[in-house]
């Protein structure tokens, strides 16, 4: 493999593939919830995906030496794979192309998104060995329906329910992102909100944030109109609590925390196909 292979490689797996991916695919549900045409869903979908190798990336590019310190072989950077000034100089450039792509949206797009990128960023930047490392998560996960009904042809920032299922996601996904590496954190001087209350701790609350989402999710779109909820925003909300309660019995029997945040993450993308589904809609 060549060094520019080899480098090429690094990046991508430097980026957190499985969640840049998945955070795309979300983009990609939202727009067709708000039923943007697909030049626009396209667009907005390689915004999102760029934003997302920036954070990755800047996330291994400043975790570096502490990768290092624990031996952590599946971090590029850490490895040697990519250089750390390789990895600074695509994170930036990522950053920036991200919002270029996002100018042909909207200013409105462009501006949301470059918040919801800051906000992302200052988690890596130190945030996250604060008590406010779940605080990014919240306004970026927050923001982000808003990037698809700012989107469209008559924009409009996202339903404030639409903001509470993002959110309270997006802490779920914080909270079960870190639990593989909580030892490991502590020892390079990492105490977000996780680590001080603990595995379980993390584990419960996370469930609870998926539950607020769940629920905000199926009964927003109506007012919170139970009768007024399509049956099939229903059996979608069920599932996902059927996803809430097995990570539960999973986090009881001791299964690894990659196994919990990929369960987080399949119901964030049940809660989107819900939107997609029942059409309900996510603008203000």
């Amino acid at each position: 493999m060549t060094n520019m292979r080899r480098a090429m490689f690094g990046l991508w797996g430097s980026s957190h593939p499985g969640p840049t991916v998945v955070v795309t695919v979300l983009a990609a549900a939202l727009s067709v919830a708000v039923g943007l045409e697909l030049g626009r869903t396209m667009l907005l979908m390689m915004a999102v995906f760029v934003g997302q190798l920036s954070i990755g990336i800047s996330n291994d590019a400043i975790d570096a030496d502490r990768d290092r310190a624990v031996g952590r072989a599946d971090k590029p950077v850490a490895r040697g794979d990519v250089s750390i000034r390789t990895a600074w100089g695509a994170a930036i450039g990522c950053f920036f192309l991200a919002l270029v792509l996002s100018v042909p949206l909207g200013f409105g797009v462009m501006v949301a998104h470059a918040l919801a990128l800051v906000s992302a960023w200052s988690y890596n930047a130190g945030l996250k060995a604060t008590p406010w490392s779940i605080v990014p998560f919240l306004i970026t996960f927050g923001i982000f329906p808003s990037l698809a009904t700012l989107s469209a042809s008559e924009p409009e920032l996202a339903a404030t329910w639409a903001w509470l299922a993002g959110g309270s996601l997006g802490a779920a996904i914080h909270l079960t992102n870190v639990l593989p590496d909580l030892d490991d954190d502590a020892r390079t001087g990492i105490r977000g909100l996780p680590h001080r209350i603990g595995g379980q701790g993390s584990v419960w609350l996370a469930a609870a944030a998926v539950l607020v989402g769940a629920f905000a999710a199926t009964l927003g779109p109506s007012g919170g109109q139970a009768a007024e909820v399509p049956v099939v925003s229903w059996v979608f909300c069920g599932v996902v609590v059927s996803v809430v309660v097995m990570t539960l019995v999973l986090a009881g029997l001791g299964r690894p925390g990659r196994i919990l945040f990929r369960l987080v993450m399949l119901a964030a993308l049940l809660l989107a196909v819900q939107l997609i589904v029942s059409g309900g809609s996510l603008a203000g």
